[in-house]
Order: structure tokens, then C-alpha cells, then sequence
């Protein structure tokens, strides 16, 4: 996404004049003859406003609330993203006030670029206005023509992994551009728990609330302690997570996290690294950007480190001299589609200096990435076995049809050679499918997976034809006796990933997209008698999903389990809109 210069520059600008309104939540400016809308937050300098007196966590996380962000989540292992508590109650206050819902919608009607902006603190609210704005859109609450852009100056960490895995997965990512500068504490504070150093903390925040560059000798201690505290561990997070990219089997990586916290934040969207009388920096890669923010911020000797820290706080206001000299008058643009990941980040650590260690913890997060982008290349190598072993179980289940049998009642009869033949298939894809899982289970294949059509349509498609037989198949060995229900105790995650993909896809109720595991529910209530309650939801959601086209005939054959279950059921239980649907 291309960016004139001008636009950084303005965007700042009104970043700035924000700040100096502490007492307004966010201010607007809309140019004439401008194609865009900008809206800035003002940032705050009171500990409280980053660090939560609420919340008891170190770091001062909370899980985010996923009925204002739903997509904040990493879909298959529904893992909410922990966010700044304080950061959020902030924002979350801003949009009671119906004044920004009605100007930002004004702004989109209007078809102007919507562009969110803030320095300093100002930027996390910036960034939840973003989402929260794309969240509106993709319920269809907000239309635009332009998608927004998200401009941070100095923006401290918001949010943990899952907002980086999410936002890629949605194709968000690319609308958050953070500019930082080499030596700026703000960024990285949250590497380290606040909780500890919150007394030294809040001087740091009123000397900067002064937009003053020269520390106090008073102050320089304090500044020295937070920083050396920060970076060290940032040192042990960096050093942590560029183990586990390089898959190192040392037993001493995991002993260290079971008495050391580690920080949960993580950056995200395109970071752009202002070093002085150099070209920017930048990067996409959150992982290479977490090695960047340590590793681009080191005092080259002992004697060095309370320079360093003094200059990280006049770092903090040091955006506005440089910021447009750093492009040269072009228009800037972050798009690096044809560009060499390991190549970027070699120019990377060579712009900065980096050590050795450095530069081998920055390239195996670019090794990381390709190393997804290998891993789906060899997933979609099977697409086409995974296609025709479907098409066989497709054929099985038209010939079953015909038979009068259906497919669940004859996989679970297991009389004749083709239902066999079928199972072979069915632990056939069950193999290529729990392979998928498990490298999306540890984040091995590109974020951008879980929300392509291709890998919903063919799960949906996988899903409905062998999770009956896998429901037949748990049945017939009666395994329900030993392990109990399918759905609490049997329900293979393969499954479940599936389901919430096309959920999420379809913006659907969580849970209604059940279709294919409707027979397990049948199965225990033949089990365990009839509950009125359960069997009327059952009945209803079987209407449902016929009339949408995405319940088999096979389900209404007339011996069916189903068609049976239904048949047993007492009148004033049954839905009688059932019988036409019985044949066969």
C-alpha cells in the first residue's frame, strides 16, 4: 500500500496536535479537496492509562473482548489474543461517545480514506480504532471504498502474537504502518513487566509529558534502571523465541519459561526503523521485528548504557526534525511482494551494525517464514489425492444412496467391499488432514491459511462426507461406552478447525455449521432416551440445514438411523414438517 510523503507528514502532524489535547478523545481533520480523513488520538501520561490498577497480570494483559474484535483469534485453536487491559478500557470508553462511530461512517460514505493515527500511547488507540473499524466493515455495519491506514509514531506494543497471526489471516496487516526510532524506550517497554518498575515508570512519563529532549541529572538513574530492565528482558524474550524458530531441542528452553514470565506483547502490520542520516528500515515480518527492536537498540560498551538511556527519551520526541527527511521526498511504500525475505533482512542487520548473534536471530525469522511457505507448497502438493480420494467417497455415498442403505447406515454395517474401500479413503485423507492440523496447531504454515477459500471449501467438503463415517466408525466399536460421547470425547480437532473456518467465513453463529456431526447427537439419544429439548433443537436444525442445501438425501432414506430415531420419537416431540422429507 503506497503512501505519499505528505500524508506521513500530516498524519504526524496531527498526532502532535492530539497530544496537546489531552481532554478531547480523538480530534478530526478533513482538508479541503483531501481524499483522506484523518482522526488522532492523544496519548496520556499517567501510569494508570497503561498499566491497568484492575488487572493483576505483570505485563498488564487481559484476553480481548471478542464481541468488539471477533476476529482477534486464531480460528482452529480458538485462542483469543491477550491485549493492554489499559489500552483497551481507553479506547473502549472513546467509542461510547457515539461521535466517533457517526464521523468515521460520515467519512466512508463520503468515500474519503479513513486514517487513524496517534504518537506515543496515542498510537495503541489508534491502532484498536483501526481494527475496530475493519470489524465494523467486514460485518457490513461500515461500508468504504478505500480500506483505512493506521499511522504510529513511537506506539508502544499493543497485543500479543494472535494479533499478527490474525490480522494476516484477515489481509489486514498491511493497512498498520509503525514508525520507530532507533533508540526510542516507548515501543519496547512492554518486553518488560511494568508492574515492577511502575514508580520509575511514572517519572519517565511526566518528563516526556514535557516534550523536553534534555534528561535531568535526577532523572538519568531512573531512565538508565528502566532501560536496563527493558532490555534485558527483551534479551531473554529474543533469545527465547529465536530458539524455538530454530527448533532448538535444548530442555533448557522450556525449564527457563516455568521460572521466567516471558512478555506476551509482540508487534505487528509494517515497522519502519528510523536510523539516523540512514534510509528506513522496513519490515513486516513480526518475528524479525521483535529481533530488530532488541538487537538495533545496543549500547556498544558498559560506559555507553546511560547515554543510551537518556537518549532513548529524547528518542521518544525526536520523530517530528527527522521523520520527513528520512524519504527523500518520494512517495513511500512498504509493499515487498517481489522482494527476497532473507535479502531484506541481511540489508536490515547490515543498516544497524548487528552483531553476529544478531544478524543469526534476525535471519531465522526470515528462515521461519519461508520455511511456511514450504510447508504449504507441500500441503497443496496433495490437494489433488485429497480431491480424488473425495471423489471416490462422493461416489460411494451416491451408490449407498441407491442401495436405500445411505451412507452412514452402510459405512456402519461394514458388509460389503465398497464400504472398505471407503475406509481405506477415510484413513487416507485422515492422514493428510491431521498433518494440516497439527503445523496449524503450532503455527507452521502461513498465517494467511486458515481464511483461504480453497482450504475452507475443500474442509467443508472433506468434513461432510467422512466425519459421518467417523461417527459410524466410533459407533460400531462402541467406544462411546469406554470414552464417552463423539462430540465431548471423540471429535477429532480436524473437524473442529474445519467447522470454525467456515464459520468465521460465513460470519455464522459459532456452533450452527454442525451439519456433519448431527449423527452423533442422534446416536445418543438413542443411547440414553429421548430429551424433548435436544430432540426438537435436533429436529429443527436438520430443517434448517435441508433447506439450505447442505443436508444429503441419504439422511431421509427411509431405514435410515435418523429416519428410524425420528419414527420412535413420542408425537408431541415430533416435527411432522419432517415426513415429506422421508423416501426410499
Amino acid at each position: 500500500m503506497a503512501m505519499k510523503e505528505e500524508l506521513i507528514k500530516n498524519a504526524y502532524s496531527e498526532a502532535i496536535t492530539a497530544h496537546g489535547s489531552p481532554g478531547k478523545p480523538f480530534l478530526k481533520k478533513s482538508s479541503t479537496g483531501s481524499s483522506e480523513v484523518i482522526f488522532s488520538f492523544p496519548g496520556s501520561w499517567a501510569v494508570k492509562d497503561w498499566h491497568s490498577d484492575m488487572c493483576q497480570r505483570p505485563f498488564g494483559e487481559k484476553k480481548i473482548n471478542l464481541k468488539l474484535f471477533p476476529s482477534l483469534r486464531s480460528i482452529g485453536k480458538e485462542e483469543a489474543a491477550d491485549v493492554n487491559q489499559a489500552f483497551e478500557e481507553r479506547f473502549q470508553l472513546i467509542l461510547e461517545n457515539p461521535k466517533l462511530k457517526d464521523k468515521v461512517q460520515k467519512a466512508a460514505k463520503d468515500k474519503k480514506q479513513v486514517v487513524f493515527t496517534g504518537h506515543s500511547s496515542g498510537g495503541a488507540i489508534a491502532i484498536l480504532a483501526t481494527i475496530w473499524f475493519l470489524e465494523e466493515h467486514r460485518k457490513g455495519n461500515i461500508i468504504f471504498s478505500t480500506p483505512p491506514l493506521c499511522l504510529t509514531f513511537g506506539s508502544p506494543l499493543v497485543g500479543s502474537h494472535i494479533f499478527s497471526h490474525a490480522l494476516r489471516r484477515e489481509n489486514w496487516s498491511g493497512n498498520f504502518i509503525h514508525f520507530v526510532w532507533k533508540y526510542d524506550i516507548v515501543p519496547r517497554v512492554f518486553l518488560a513487566p511494568l508492574s515492577a518498575n511502575k514508580q520509575q515508570f511514572g517519572k519517565i512519563l511526566n518528563f516526556l509529558s514535557q516534550r523536553s529532549q534534555q534528561v535531568p541529572l535526577h532523572l538519568a538513574q531512573d531512565a538508565q534502571d528502566i532501560f536496563t530492565e527493558v532490555m534485558t528482558n527483551a534479551l531473554t524474550l529474543t533469545s527465547h523465541v529465536a530458539c524455538k524458530l530454530m527448533e532448538s531441542t535444548n530442555l533448557l528452553l522450556e525449564t527457563v519459561t516455568s521460572f521466567i514470565e516471558l512478555s506476551p506483547y509482540r508487534p505487528f502490520g509494517t515497522y519502519v526503523f528510523l536510523n539516523v542520516g540512514e534510509n528506513p528500515v522496513t519490515l513486516d515480518n513480526s518475528n524479525a521485528v521483535l529481533q530488530l527492536l532488541f538487537y538495533s537498540c545496543q549500547p556498544s560498551s558498559d560506559d555507553e548504557v546511560l547515554e543510551i538511556a537518556k537518549r532513548s527519551l529524547g528518542d521518544h520526541h525526536g520523530y517530528e526534525s527527522e521523520l520527513p527527511n528520512g524519504f527523500r521526498g518520494h512517495n513511500y511504500s512498504p509493499d515487498k511482494a517481489n522482494a527476497d525475505e532473507i535479502d531484506m533482512l541481511n540489508k536490515a542487520a547490515d543498516a544497524f551494525g548487528l552483531s553476529t548473534s544478531g544478524r543469526l536471530c534476525l535471519l531465522a525469522a526470515g528462515e521461519s517464514e519461508e520455511q511456511k511457505k514450504r510447508n504449504q507448497e507441500k500441503v497443496k502438493s496433495k490437494v489433488t489425492d485429497m480431491e480424488r480420494a473425495l471423489k471416490e467417497i462422493e461416489h460411494y455415498k451416491n451408490v449407498c444412496e441407491l442401495e436405500k442403505v445411505g451412507l452412514y447406515d452402510s459405512f456402519k454395517l461394514q458388509k460389503d467391499q465398497k464400504d472398505f474401500k471407503a475406509n481405506v479413503k477415510r484413513l487416507e485423507l485422515t492422514g493428510i488432514w491431521d498433518e494440516i492440523i497439527e503445523l496449524l496447531k503450532w503455527y507452521k504454515l502461513p498465517d494467511e491459511f486458515e481464511g483461504q477459500r480453497q482450504w475452507i471449501d475443500l474442509g467443508t467438503q472433506y468434513r461432510r462426507l467422512v466425519e459421518p463415517l467417523d461417527i459410524a466408525n466410533y459407533y460400531r466399536h462402541l467406544k462411546n461406552e469406554d470414552t464417552g460421547p463423539y462430540m465431548t470425547k471423540g471429535r477429532p480437532k480436524r473437524y473442529r478447525y474445519q467447522q470454525q473456518w467456515r464459520e468465521h467465513e460465513k460470519k455464522m453463529e459459532k456452533g450452527s455449521s454442525g451439519e456433519s456431526c448431527f449423527w452423533a447427537d442422534v446416536e445418543e439419544l438413542c443411547c440414553n432416551g429421548n430429551e424433548e429439548d435436544v430432540a426438537k433443537k435436533i429436529q429443527k436444525q436438520v430443517l434448517q440445514w435441508e433447506k439450505e442445501g447442505e443436508m444429503g438425501n441419504d439422511v431421509f432414506l427411509h431405514k435410515s438411523t435418523f429416519v428410524k430415531w425420528w419414527n420412535s420419537l413420542d408425537s408431541e416431540i415430533k416435527l411432522n414438517d419432517i415426513q415429506p422429507l422421508i423416501h426410499g
